[in-house]
């Protein structure tokens, strides 16, 4: 993780450095502040919009999926699952978080479960709820006898590798590889991490 964390530092200063770059050169050859300034921010509004266009496309993905049809993919099948945490707030039910597990075959006639679309309200995070969800799909694995609990995330979501670290699962594999256009990877810097947990 330490690595991972380097890597992700030298990927930011070069990103910095070219920015830094964009503004330095625009300033030399139009001298001027304010078009140093744009350019520097072009750069940097080039990378956000790789970076959501990145994250955007998963999501578009996954809606059209499985998440469209949540009975059926998760409750027709009794090794699968999906939760969700809800509360009433101010007289409404409010949808505070939700995570789902699915039975897979490891290849060798053992069935793990793979944690998958664990997302807490942002304004309910650093409560427990994303323990307790966690917590939930341990304990159905457990009740189903899977040897193993499989989940990937990434690096960005530092509050997720934390918790799911704190659980006790450990790296596996850091994919890089993406069906995304290369340059658009390049730019985002996204590495899929993939984390297991031995019941």
């Amino acid at each position: 993780m330490e690595q991972e964390t380097r890597q992700t530092r030298k990927h930011i200063t070069l990103h910095i450095t070219i920015s830094l770059f964009f503004c330095i050169d625009a300033y030399l050859l139009g001298g001027s502040v304010i078009l140093a300034l744009i350019s520097g921010g072009a750069w940097v509004g080039l990378l956000y919009c790789c970076c959501y266009e990145y994250y955007a496309s998963l999501l578009r993905k996954r809606l059209r999926t499985e998440l469209k049809d949540i009975p059926g993919h998760y409750l027709s099948n009794p090794d699968n699952c999906f939760w969700i945490a809800e509360a009433e707030m101010d007289g409404k039910r409010q949808i505070l978080g939700m995570v789902a597990v699915e039975a897979k075959n490891d290849g060798n006639g053992k069935r793990n479960g793979k944690l998958l679309r664990m997302s807490v309200l942002s304004t309910c995070r650093r409560a427990g709820l994303g323990q307790q969800l966690a917590k939930t799909v341990e304990d159905f694995c457990k009740e189903r006898g899977f040897t193993k609990i499989i989940l990937s995330t990434s690096l960005t979501q530092r509050a997720a590798v934390a918790l799911y670290n704190k659980m006790g699962f450990k790296l596996v594999l850091v994919n890089t590889q993406t069906e995304r256009p290369k340059w658009l990877f390049w730019m985002s810097q996204v590495k899929i991490w993939y984390m297991g947990k031995i019941m």
